[in-house]
């Protein structure tokens, strides 16, 4: 079975400039993401989708291979499906599943990737996303009007009362190419979700972000 893992890593980030390769707890950010790849013992190749010599440096230094995207993959408005399905046109092989893992989700282990892998595998699903448990009382605006989502606000119930739900934290991605073609979307088919401890949440948007971030990661 193949399965491939690859990280999008392009140059430009308004949020924090220069994000991937901003340095966290000693090293780049993106290297986090290629470490753990290489440690998950299901994965058989990991990738890096890059439009930027500096990241390409990185990557190939940290141990992953680099597929060079072109500009009209890179702007602010490209998506990250359309780096996915670049890299398997350039790769042109059999893939059984991708393994997408996002630089700016470094609070995740070699397990949990593993762990995810099983996962779909043992269910023989077509995707599968992280997520961690949620306990929020959500709500909406509709013309300036507050609406509840996810409860009744008249009746409000004890937290450890509320239906099991789960928030998407953004580590772990996994899809079968054929998914990813015909929906154009990391999900779809059938989805599993994959939950994680609630820092793996931590997203990499802003300098605040990455100062939780590193207190984490010196925790653990």
């Amino acid at each position: 079975m193949n399965i491939i893992c690859i990280i999008p890593a392009r140059g430009g980030s308004k949020g924090v400039p220069r994000k991937n390769i901003k340095m966290l707890n000693g090293k780049p950010l993106l290297q986090y993401s290629i470490e753990q790849a290489l440690q998950t013992t299901s994965i058989n190749c990991v990738y890096v989708s890059t439009d930027d010599d500096e990241i390409k440096t990185y990557a190939q230094q940290c141990g992953a291979k680099v597929i060079i995207r072109p500009e009209s993959l890179s702007d602010d408005i490209a998506t990250s499906e359309s780096a996915l399905i670049h890299v398997l046109d350039e790769l042109n092989e059999p893939v059984d599943y991708i393994v997408f893992l996002q630089c700016t989700s470094p609070i995740r282990q070699p397990h949990d990737i593993q762990s995810a892998i099983e996962l779909i595998l043992k269910r023989q699903a077509d995707s599968l996303l992280s997520v961690v448990h949620d306990h929020s009382f959500l709500w909406r605006q509709e013309n300036g009007r507050g609406l509840s989502v996810n409860y009744d606000y008249r009746s409000r119930p004890r937290r450890q009362d509320m239906a099991l739900q789960y928030r998407e934290n953004g580590s772990i991605y996994i899809v079968k190419p054929e998914i990813l073609r015909r929906d154009n979307n990391r999900l779809g088919g059938e989805i599993v979700l994959y939950p994680m401890a609630d820092d793996s949440a931590v997203d990499i948007d802003t300098e605040h972000d990455l100062l939780i971030a590193e207190s984490i990661l010196k925790r653990k």
